[in-house]
């Protein structure tokens, strides 16, 4: 059994120490057989490791006796089969890139709420209630009453504020995300652009649905997830999307039925999107992989729900 260890924490390191950090952080892995990624940047942590129990808490125990990095937490789940074959502690200029240069993430953030207090802002006809995530993953599940800015990667983020929020700085804003990392790099940044009322939903949708079971039912259809289940319904159970290798885009089982649908290659959504080059490389791994499983052996690419 593989503990999966999920964490980020917004808090200064010493920018001249990164790659002394990122060594040690490297050689504990390393040490304790755990794999892989995290990323390092002035502004703090993020990411997402697995390995036995012991080397997990011993790795958590460590980064804890930075400062700043004293209250870092961490969501635990667990698998069977190995979730990841390598380890890489990188460094880079955010851990969750919004491109807007220095916002201060650990003083600035929002109000965090939870629970009972997140259902009274989705009541809140004064509030507007925003889904920080990208299109493919709101495109499977959102709050009812939430905008959608439909960004494609985080950094059209500013661009929606400047766009569709900026007579709306002394309104109540309330944000989500998957996991609370972009929607509290988000929040800094609205506070820094001049918002009074800014609120975040503290562990994202993961934690909310944990904690309340969708009792209230405002949340409707599934969470994506970045790892191998690539969805989950409220029940927080593994839902039935695939995932499209060409574009990442969650798939339904009609969507796989659809012509323009090649296992491991590309979908309707990306069909024409895709370079010559690309679709031979992808069209070269996927082979590798049908001979590894003729061969009955695991490929190093292939996720969990391909190996099914």
């Amino acid at each position: 059994m593989y503990t999966i260890a999920a964490l980020y924490h917004f808090a200064s390191w010493d920018e001249k120490n990164l790659s002394v950090i990122q060594d040690a952080i490297s050689s504990l892995c390393i040490q304790e057989g755990i794999k892989g990624t995290i990323l390092l940047a002035s502004e703090g942590i993020n990411g997402t490791v697995s390995g036995k129990e012991a080397g997990i808490l011993k790795l958590i125990d460590n980064l804890r006796s930075y400062s700043g990095f004293e209250n870092l937490t961490w969501k635990c789940s667990y698998s069977d089969a190995k979730p990841f074959h390598r380890m890489k502690v990188k460094l880079k200029k955010e851990i969750v890139t919004l491109g807007q240069g220095d916002i201060d993430v650990a003083n600035q953030t929002a109000t965090k709420v939870r629970g009972q207090e997140w259902n009274s802002l989705l009541d809140d006809p004064d509030c507007i209630v925003i889904d920080t995530r990208n299109t493919y993953e709101t495109a499977i599940g959102k709050f009812e009453s939430a905008q959608d800015p439909k960004t494609v990667n985080f950094r059209d983020f500013p661009d929606y504020v400047e766009k569709k929020l900026s007579g709306d700085k002394n309104k109540k804003i309330a944000m989500y995300c998957t996991g609370g990392i972009r929607c509290e790099k988000a929040s800094a940044y609205m506070k820094k652009q001049g918002f009074s009322q800014v609120y975040q939903l503290e562990g994202g949708i993961l934690k909310y649905l944990e904690e309340t079971g969708n009792d209230s039912g405002y949340w409707h259809g599934d969470c994506f997830v970045f790892d191998n289940r690539v969805a989950v319904k409220d029940s927080l159970e593994e839902s039935a999307y695939q995932q499209c290798f060409g574009c990442r885009h969650p798939l339904t089982p009609e969507d796989l039925k659809k012509p323009n649908y090649r296992e491991g290659v590309h979908c309707h959504l990306c069909i024409d999107s895709l370079t010559p080059d690309q679709r031979k490389r992808f069209g070269d791994r996927q082979k590798q992989i049908m001979l590894a499983k003729k061969r009955g052996i695991r490929h190093i690419g292939i996720n969990q729900k391909e190996a099914k």
